[in-house]
């Protein structure tokens, strides 16, 4: 049965009734229904309606503009958690909003909640909600603790990202984050202190060609060279973007650590880390979560000094591509490289470590191409600063490699090692507890050791 809402009396607006054609309202007469937010004493209530409305330079009402930025704090504890979750291709993002009615100052306090996931392609229609359980919930706000709780709570939301499970209790397919967080929570794991910096490179294209930002439509750019952190605007396409995303997530919490043009027109790179364990995965998706808003809706970040939240102020009209090869020809692909480094390396001796380190992942080659993201084959081709995708390969301040060390972790004798094979479509929590597997946990016979390390030329 359809409930119907209605204010409470105090709080009807009584409209005289009149036979004259109705005329538009003055501004004066708009001005005397604006509620004053900064007006000192207004009382809490959940009881009462309000009504608001916002004049426009030309006279018409414009409620969207000053809703959006509502400071709510005033007159009511209630905040908004957005619920965020990998869907169906395990690659897209969804999610929806939940009032939550109090402050709190741990995740665990946040409620677990369903969805259909038969409109994601995780369920059959006739047990839709049979992966809707949310767990683990991770927040991210300015106030945004290492530890994932809450130190405060602001008026406007908060964003909460969420691993899937069926109603058993068992992670559904996409759930990643499960086994990344059993394999970051074994002891061994733990000892080592795993740091990941990751370098999310993604493309932005024109919304209805679905061709690169700042290229002729069905033409070319000239050729690479002028554009990797380059400065102008006939070399450098979608800067405000890149700014706005960069401090949206620093302003959201996200651990972002930089960000630059990328070697192909309308390509661009951003850094995450260093995050330890299971926290890299965490901050990329959440960071691709801010991006795909950010690009999507918005060219323009307004910053609310009472909100950690960013609002629309002008509709950026392209779309985020993350395939690792947006255009064929004489062009970068789009990578995701990981750099990678446990406690031992970093500690003198530590490059023994780096090549014992790369031993193992070489054995561990086809394991880790089959999981480092669809259609790498198109990437990895041994152009374009890459390897071949068929073939293993390590060298020092080699781009071409499959694992890149850096001179100056040779001349130290210690430091990390980057992992330049996984593609920008690739899934963190997967890229990342792979590393760790294959280094820290997995233990190669003697003899696949000794063949390998002649192979590869290691002295381990």
């Amino acid at each position: 049965m359809a409930q119907i809402l209605a204010p409470s009396s105090q709080w009807q607006m009584r409209i005289a009734r009149s036979s004259a054609p109705g005329s538009p309202m003055t501004a004066k007469m708009w001005s005397s229904l604006v509620l004053k937010q900064n007006k000192k004493g207004t009382a809490k209530s959940s009881a009462k309606f309000r009504v608001f409305a916002v004049k426009s330079e030309n006279g018409t009402i414009n409620r969207m503009e000053d809703l959006l930025n509502l400071d709510l704090t005033p007159y009511t504890d209630k905040f908004i958690a957005e619920y965020i979750w990998i869907g169906g291709s395990g690659i897209d993002l969804r999610s929806k909003s939940r009032t939550i009615s109090k402050p709190i100052e741990h995740p665990s306090e946040l409620p677990k909640w369903n969805y259909d996931g038969s409109s994601t392609g995780q369920a059959p229609g006739e047990d839709s909600e049979s992966p809707g359980n949310f767990q683990g919930p991770i927040p991210w706000r300015k106030q945004h603790l290492g530890e994932c709780c809450l130190r405060k709570v602001t008026s406007y939301g908060s964003e909460v990202m969420c691993d899937t499970y069926t109603p058993q209790g068992e992670p559904i397919p996409t759930n990643k984050r499960h086994r990344a967080a059993e394999i970051f929570s074994n002891k061994k794991v733990v000892d080592e202190v795993p740091w990941f910096g990751i370098e999310q490179e993604y493309t932005l294209l024109q919304t209805n060609v679905k061709w690169p930002l700042g290229w002729p439509v069905g033409g070319y750019p000239g050729p690479q060279g002028p554009y990797y952190c380059a400065a102008g605007a006939d070399k450098s396409f979608g800067r405000d973007i890149s700014d706005a995303h960069y401090k949206a997530c620093l302003y959201a919490g996200v651990n972002v650590s930089g960000t630059n043009g990328e070697v192909m027109p309308g390509q661009w790179e951003y850094q995450v880390g260093p995050s330890v364990g299971i926290d890299a995965g965490d901050h990329i998706w959440i960071s691709r979560y801010i991006l795909e808003v950010s690009i999507t809706y918005q060219t323009d970040m307004f910053w609310n000094t009472l909100n950690w939240r960013w609002r629309i102020t002008e509709q950026a009209g392209v779309v985020l591509s993350l395939d690792p090869k947006p255009i064929e020809g004489d062009w970068n692909g789009a990578g995701c490289h990981t750099n990678y480094s446990t406690k031992t390396m970093r500690e003198e001796g530590g490059y023994e470590v780096i090549k014992k380190a790369i031993l193992n992942l070489s054995l561990r080659h086809k394991e880790h191409i089959s999981a480092y993201g669809e259609g790498n084959e198109r990437r990895l081709t041994g152009k374009h600063e890459t390897a071949s995708i068929d073939t293993f390969s390590w060298g020092v301040a080699n781009r071409g490699c499959s694992i890149r060390v850096g001179r100056e972790t040779e001349k130290q004798g210690k430091g990390y090692l980057e992992d330049r094979r996984p593609a920008s479509n690739m899934d963190p929590y997967v890229v990342t507890a792979l590393l760790a597997e294959t280094t820290i946990l997995y233990e190669p016979s003697l003899e696949a050791e000794a063949l390998a390390a002649q192979k590869l030329s290691l002295n381990v």
